[in-house]
């Protein structure tokens, strides 16, 4: 049977191995835990080890980029991580999917498209751009078979660390204040996990796929308050919400380094950030789940897992 190698285990990785559970494609997931998701093989790895990980990833299709440096750690750790697994796979004939956001971009006007260059000027936007440029040039060169998909800030099943993860669903599902981050009128494309992996999935099996990086589907663009205000009206709560602004989290950040680095990313929360997947849709189809029900699935995954 076709096998997939997925690297990491959080939110993503296990909504791709539950569209190639659907495909029924064989999954191995590479965690330097060993940790478990339902319906793959658990493998003990790291991936920094070039010659463990190659020796993982023989005989494989494709292989998921998902596993990344600690968020305030990017440009220090990132591209060797980056580089040991692009070693890796180079001496297969597998596809490198590549996990990748939206900081690439910088900060925009107007909807993004992938015609777009990539000009952050952030440290963390300009990392992910310098990663992706050398993927380019990988596959260019006819050294590796590469491709990526763009998400914006994900919500859904596992997604705890997200803006819209564990500060805002279960404060808001206990009646507290759900927290939300700059502009909350501004419009926002918010991605659904599970639509995620499965636009990965698409991207490794179809090689229209290669050589470029493509804006995973997407609902319409709501701002943060009529995400909340859906969020709160299925799960039958008041909509209560507290507002980060900069000057808070710069504070945090004191503390915090993951918080301190969320600051130059505000930009996104602060003016309109939506994202066109025109170009995807038109290849290989629009599945994005409308909002209504994947906010009816997160909030039911939740509350399953309240503490």
């Amino acid at each position: 049977m076709t096998r997939h190698v997925v690297l990491g285990a959080g939110p993503v990785a296990r909504a791709i191995v539950n569209s190639l559970a659907q495909r029924g494609i064989d999954a191995d997931v590479v965690t330097r835990s060993g940790a478990e998701i339902p319906g793959a093989r658990a493998v003990t790895a790291n991936v920094l080890d070039t010659d463990r990980l190659a020796s993982i990833i023989k005989g494989a299709a494709a292989v998921y980029q998902g596993s990344q440096a600690e968020y305030h750690r990017w440009p220090q750790e990132f591209p060797a991580l980056q580089n040991s697994i692009v070693r890796a796979t180079q001496g297969s004939d597998a596809v490198l999917v590549a996990v990748e956001n939206l900081y690439g971009y910088g900060h925009v006007h107007g909807p993004m498209t992938e015609s777009l260059p990539l000009a952050a000027t952030t440290r963390k936007g300009k990392t992910r751009a310098e990663l992706w440029k050398s993927l380019e040039s990988e596959y260019k060169a006819g050294r590796l078979k590469a491709t990526a998909g763009r998400a914006s800030d994900f919500f859904g099943p596992h997604a705890a660390a997200s803006a819209v993860g564990e500060r805002f669903f279960p404060p808001l599902l206990s009646g507290k204040k759900a927290e939300l981050i700059g502009n909350p009128e501004a419009l926002h494309t918010y991605t659904y996990v599970v639509d995620f992996g499965e636009a990965l999935v698409r991207l490794a099996l179809d090689s229209r796929s290669l050589g470029r990086a493509w804006h995973v589907p997407n609902a319409p663009a709501v701002s943060s308050r009529a995400f909340l205000e859906a969020a709160a009206s299925i799960a039958g709560v008041e909509p209560n919400s507290v507002t980060r602004n900069r000057f808070q989290m710069r504070l945090a950040g004191l503390f915090i380094p993951p918080a301190r680095e969320t600051i130059e990313m505000m930009y996104e929360f602060e003016e309109d950030f939506v994202v066109d997947h025109s170009a995807y849709a038109a290849v290989f189809g629009d599945h994005a789940t409308p909002l209504h029900d994947s906010l009816t699935t997160t909030v039911n995954w939740w509350r399953a897992h309240a503490e």
